[in-house]
């Protein structure tokens, strides 16, 4: 139980972030607060040490801080920052540098060149008739929201309390 509850919130949560922010440009608190408060619950059932708990929790710090300032300035959204410094909770301190470098940084820059383009071909999509959601072709924003979903769906398999849990099941 515990385990099929590990396998599913994280990768549920960062879904509905990830259509709320394609669709509506904002990403509900909800996803964050149910992401902090089921690994609050569920990281110390999986097995989990105490110290283990403590690096997720000065990782998710350090990623919230980074955010906060980010935000400060307006180069990144509210709900971005909450949700990435949700998801990088189930990361821990150490996996949290991977999870944010490679796959979410990746994955944002090629997302964002995907939506510039389309943007630049608004006349020609529209024209053509293709479903392509209004977040995307006017909103001057862009919705980094998918790119964290994305990252995190790549990095969760090697997560700590991914591994965790996958030991309890033996």
């Amino acid at each position: 139980m515990i385990a099929t509850a590990v396998f599913v919130i994280l990768p549920l949560c960062l879904s509905m972030a990830a259509f709320s922010d394609l669709f509506t440009m904002t990403i509900p608190n909800r996803v964050s607060l149910i992401l902090i408060a089921s690994f609050c619950i569920l990281a110390p059932l999986s097995g989990l040490g105490w110290e283990m708990i403590g690096m997720h929790l000065a990782g998710a710090a350090i990623v919230f801080s980074a955010c906060f300032a980010l935000f400060a300035f307006n180069v990144m959204g509210g709900g971005d920052a909450k949700l990435l410094s949700a998801t990088a909770l189930w990361f821990g301190l150490n996996q949290s540098l991977a999870f944010l470098m490679v796959d979410v940084a990746m994955i944002g820059g090629l997302i964002t060149l995907l939506i510039l383009l389309v943007r630049a071909q608004a006349n020609t999509i529209l024209a053509i008739g293709l479903p392509v959601p209004n977040s995307v072709l006017l909103a001057k924003k862009i919705p980094y929201g998918i790119a964290i979903a994305i990252g995190g769906f790549m990095a969760f398999p090697s997560s700590p309390v991914f591994l965790a849990a996958l030991e309890g099941l033996k």
